[in-house]
Parts: C-alpha cells; structure tokens; sequence
C-alpha cells in the first residue's frame, strides 16, 4: 500500500474545505486551532495502471499550513510533518510520498536527526520526497510544450528560476544531458550553490531574476513566484513558455498575455480514472486523472515494488535515475501536462 502526505495551501483553503467536507465547527478556527489539530486519513485510493494492475493507498492530511512558517511556528511545523509521517509508518502503509511542502520541511529542518516520534521509530526507507519524477515531468513538459509552440529547444534561452534546489538542479543536469545547443541562465538566491552547480555543469550563466527574464525563451520555475515580484509581459519573448513547478501555482493568474504560455509544472495526468476525492480539493481542472507528480512516484514505487526511499536527500537526483522513474510512469500510464491543442 502507498501513501500521500498533503497540505492545504492556506489558511483560507483549509477553513473553506472544512466548510465543505461538512466540519462548520472548524471553518471559523484560527491558525492556533490547525496548529494542534492531528495528522488524519481522509481518503482512501484505488488506482489501475494501464497494465491493469491495481493498487490501494492512504491520502494523510497533515493539516501542515504555510502561513505556519509565515508567522514562525517552526516548531508546529516540524511537529505536523514528523506526526504525519508516523502516522503513514503506524498504518502499514509500504512507501509514502511527502507532498508539497513536507519534503521541504523535512531537507530544511534535518527532520532525519529526528527519527523518534513518541512510540514510532520513523523507517525513512518507507518515504519518498517525489522529487525525481516530478524533476522527469517538469523536464518532459520543457520538451513538449516547447515543440507544441515551435520552439527549437536545441537553439533556445532556457532559465530556471531555483536552480540550486533538489528540483531545480536535477532539471538543470537533465537539459545540460539533453540540450547541448541551449543557453542555460541560473537563477537563485545562494551565491554559493549557483558556483557549486555551475561548476558542476560546466557551463550556464549565472543571473539575477529580472535580467533572466527578458532573455528566456523557457523560464522554469521551480518554487511559486515570490510575493512582490512583477513581470512586464511586453518585456518577455513571443513565444515564451512558462513552466509554474510551485506550490501553491500562481503564474497563471499574473501572467495572462498574448505570446506568454503557462503550463503547470509538476503536474501528470493518468490514462485511467483514479477513485479518490483529494484532487477536487485541491482544484486540478480534471480531479480524477490529474494529480502532482510527486504523489504519482509513491503510486509508480508500488507499481514496481521498488520499496525505497526513491527520492531522498538533497542534489542526489541524476539523469539515470530521472530515465529510470520515467520509464516506469510511462509503462503505468501516466503523461505530462501540456499545453491545450493550439
């Protein structure tokens, strides 16, 4: 059996899903409230590979917010990801996936120094951040939408934005691999770790976000676009293709102009329909076959039973790894997101 750590995005989101799962006496409860509230199984998945194998699995609201982190309750935080996870390890669950922010709590905070969680001895081998294939997708998504568009990508002005992130720089080793035309722009906040990967690629041009942005035929972004941050779309190339790979997705509500093209990165869509409930919740456009890539990873590891911690640590992603993730999610059915049919 797999499993799915998740979130809400805020606290707004979290006060109306209550309201309409039928909890009125949550829907007016404050942070301090979602603060002490316990880790819960709130929906049980069947999913069918395009093999036809079936499998089941456990969706675990964390009730984690980001406005946790906003208003530095590090600590509730933390707590909620760790109780999370030894609830998954309590319910025999085999392989669960941290989805969203967990994984990031989980590489910032060093929550493996803490593998102790009352009773439960945490196994991490059991959990997987998902990163590898969402790493695959978001690389996919570059490919297809660019040539959706006729865009050369061999030719092309590509810059990720959050290049030094697990994510980010395993994207940057694939289109290094991949794409020995392109001109890669790296676009992140630690000096330290541009040079570290820029060395590490032998090649790429290091520089600050708004210089990148006019010069990118594909910006891919990694993290949501930070607050207070705006883009001139006259500025940008027609076409230019944005790749949104954060959570919460928030591109294409600022961006909404002629020769400007969002996809939501991160984001797969399966040949079957999954019975679940999760994914209205979280408002993908087709909740039964559409989900995040990271979530299908724990589905694929149970597919393959490969019981392991897949995606683990922080910069271990390689290309060979990306291909091997890969190939498995094609096999069980699941594809890229893309572009409508232009």
């Amino acid at each position: 059996m797999f499993g799915l750590i998740g979130h809400l995005t805020s606290l707004e989101h979290a006060q109306s899903v209550a309201r309409d799962l039928g909890y009125p006496e949550y829907a007016d409860q404050g942070l301090d409230f979602w603060c002490s509230a316990p880790p819960q199984i709130v929906d049980t998945i069947k999913v069918t590979s395009a093999t036809g194998q079936v499998i089941e699995g456990k969706y675990i609201e964390s009730c984690f917010l980001p406005e946790m982190l906003a208003n530095r309750r590090i600590k509730a935080a933390i707590r909620k990801i760790l109780n999370a996870m030894a609830h998954a390890q309590k319910n025999d669950i085999d392989t669960t996936a941290l989805g969203g922010f967990s994984s990031i709590i989980f590489e910032e905070f060093n929550l493996h120094d803490n593998p102790r969680v009352r009773n439960v001895e945490l196994d991490f081998q059991k959990f997987t951040t998902g990163n590898t294939h969402t790493a695959y997708i978001i690389c996919q998504q570059v490919e297809q939408a660019t040539a959706q568009l006729g865009i050369d990508l061999s030719q092309a002005t590509i810059a990720v934005c959050g290049a030094t992130g697990d994510i980010g720089s395993a994207v940057c080793r694939w289109l290094n691999q991949k794409t020995d035309g392109a001109d890669l722009l790296l676009v992140a906040r630690n000096q330290e770790r541009l040079n570290a990967l820029q060395s590490e690629l032998g090649r790429g041009k290091i520089l600050p976000l708004q210089e990148a942005l006019p010069l990118a035929d594909v910006m891919v972004w990694v993290a949501s676009m930070p607050k207070g941050v705006e883009i001139d779309p006259s500025t940008l190339k027609d076409p230019c293709l944005m790749i949104d790979g954060g959570y919460p997705k928030n591109l294409g509500t600022k961006l909404q102009d002629t020769g400007v093209y969002v996809v939501n990165g991160g984001i797969v869509e399966h040949t079957l329909d999954i019975e679940w409930q999760i994914m209205q919740i979280v408002q993908m456009d087709v909740p039964q076959r559409q989900l995040f890539a990271c979530f299908a990873e724990a589905m694929l590891l149970e597919f393959e039973q490969w019981y392991e911690s897949f995606s683990w640590g922080r910069n271990q992603i390689t290309v060979e790894k990306m291909e091997k993730i890969g190939t498995a999610s094609l096999k069980h059915g699941f594809r890229p997101l893309l572009l409508p049919k232009m």
